[in-house]
């Protein structure tokens, strides 16, 4: 398992019952997290800014028990992320995707040489601002506007206004392909698709059966000299081992290259225990 031991803004301080209780610089977050099955607390008092509460009708909602900004920041090393309680208990960052952060940038760093990024399903640009940082040309494509806009903000939270980014709010499965019409060519490719999801105009996503042929169509897309092609599940219904299996059949298939996989965690402040964050499967040349 792959772990961060550096973002210091964020620290899962206790876990159990399905929840974890957070610090987010300086703001307090109780949430749910049906990996934490366990009943066994740490800490006597959990004194969170805002709860998080599932209802048994579906969804849920927060509760806010203390002053929480409208909009607060978050640092990782040198990069910025703008936070926000969404509706559907997050805050638009996922701190254990910081050992992806760390790989893109070492990967644009080594190649000395101009590369275009294709980040799809691409939020609110976590990996596109680890890109841009290093001074890639990338593409970032999701189906939400919303996301899209928090996407432009944490690129200006982090002055790279100046750098080259496209934004667009697509269908993942339509834009792919229309870009293999058009020619285009990317050297590294980033995905993070969700278990399902409705694209722009409604289009419906299943991971479990969508992902193998976005994959093939996406292989495509790869410049003569790739770099990455990085895939990242929250699925429950996939194993590391079939992204492995995609990436062969796929990008390794055509361009040889080394394939590997691994679960992503967050370990808990002041102990042991690791929180499983999903996984990912990634080529490299």
């Amino acid at each position: 398992m792959k772990l961060v031991h550096d973002f210091f803004e964020y620290q899962i301080l206790d876990m159990a019952n399905g929840e974890k209780y957070e610090f987010w610089n300086g703001v307090h977050l109780t949430r749910p997290d049906p990996q934490i099955i366990w009943n066994e607390k740490k800490l006597d008092v959990w004194s969170s800014d805002a709860h998080y509460k599932r209802s048994s009708s579906g969804g849920g909602e927060w509760n806010i028990k203390k002053h929480v900004p409208t909009s607060w920041q978050v640092h990782y090393q040198d990069l910025t992320f703008c936070l926000k309680l969404m509706g559907f208990k997050h805050t638009g960052l996922f701190p254990e995707q910081a050992y992806n952060w760390n790989l893109i940038r070492e990967k644009i760093r080594m190649e000395k040489r101009p590369l275009k990024v294709l980040n799809l399903f691409a939020y609110t640009g976590g990996a596109s601002i680890a890109a841009l940082k290093e001074g890639a040309d990338v593409v970032h494509v999701d189906a939400s506007r919303g996301m899209i806009d928090w996407a432009k903000e944490n690129v200006l939270a982090n002055h790279l206004e100046d750098k080259h980014i496209r934004f667009l709010v697509d269908d993942v499965q339509k834009f792919v392909k229309r870009e293999i019409r058009r020619g285009n060519k990317y050297d590294i490719i980033l995905m993070d698709p969700p278990s399902f999801g409705r694209g722009s105009k409604n289009e419906v996503w299943n991971i479990e059966k969508d992902l193998f042929s976005l994959v093939k169509d996406a292989t495509e897309l790869l410049s003569d000299h790739p770099v990455l092609f990085l895939i990242n599940s929250y699925s429950t219904g996939l194993s590391k081992t079939i992204l492995e299996n995609i990436l062969y059949l796929t990008v390794g298939k055509k361009f040889g290259g080394t394939i590997s996989s691994d679960e992503l965690g967050i370990p808990m402040k002041d102990s042991d225990l690791i929180l499983p964050c999903g996984i990912y499967g990634r080529w490299e040349k």
